[in-house]
């Protein structure tokens, strides 16, 4: 019986009434989120965000990155832009999982920065795949899109997987002391495009 009923609902929010869409990944037994404001048809392309899980920024309101308030920024853009989507991918830790992310916390801790830390622990600076992103914009009729991000790495991983990126929107927010090295970090050693004046 449940296999019969989708996994699509209205989510009221604080930002505003999304429809929430999961997708389960069978190839890492993950569940993925769509979150959709409006119609997704244009003619312009859709504002989207695709968002990698961070459970102590997200859920805890860490400091120590960017991502809780990148998360409520876009969510904003989207209702502000009367339409919209954000992907909620489960790739905690740039896709090495929360204990690892918390071991190359520990590290960070003791001096090594934030690409560091990964090499350190044997993992990739960066080990995120968008291949799922990309199923689930193809699922939700959405090909074309202007990419709330400052990381050139998710702009080309969508492009390769079919996905055209019409253009990119700035996200800069929630920069603070706690997180100014790791920020400086993305931009000088994994491309980010972050403006410096953002980061004095």
């Amino acid at each position: 019986m449940s296999d019969d009923v989708p996994s699509v609902a209205k989510l009221p929010t604080k930002w505003g009434q999304f429809d929430i869409h999961v997708y389960h990944e069978e190839e890492t037994g993950l569940d993925h989120v769509a979150l959709m404001l409006g119609s997704m048809e244009g003619p312009d392309p859709v504002l989207m965000r695709v968002h990698s899980e961070c459970l102590t920024g997200d859920a805890f309101s860490s400091l120590r990155c960017d991502c809780g308030p990148q998360l409520d920024a876009a969510l904003q853009a989207i209702v502000e832009n009367g339409w919209g989507c954000l992907l909620y991918l489960r790739q905690e830790g740039r896709g090495i999982g929360l204990h690892a992310k918390i071991q190359a916390y520990h590290l960070q801790d003791r001096g090594a920065d934030t690409l560091d830390a990964n090499l350190i622990l044997g993992h990739p600076a960066d080990g995120r795949d968008y291949k799922i992103a990309a199923t689930m914009l193809n699922d939700l009729g959405i090909n074309e899109v202007a990419l709330l991000t400052n990381n050139p790495d998710k702009v080309k991983q969508l492009e390769k997987h079919g996905i055209a990126v019409a253009k990119t929107v700035p996200l800069v927010a929630g920069v603070g002391q706690d997180n100014l090295q790791y920020l400086q970090t993305k931009v000088e050693r994994m491309g980010h495009t972050i403006d410096s004046e953002k980061l004095e």
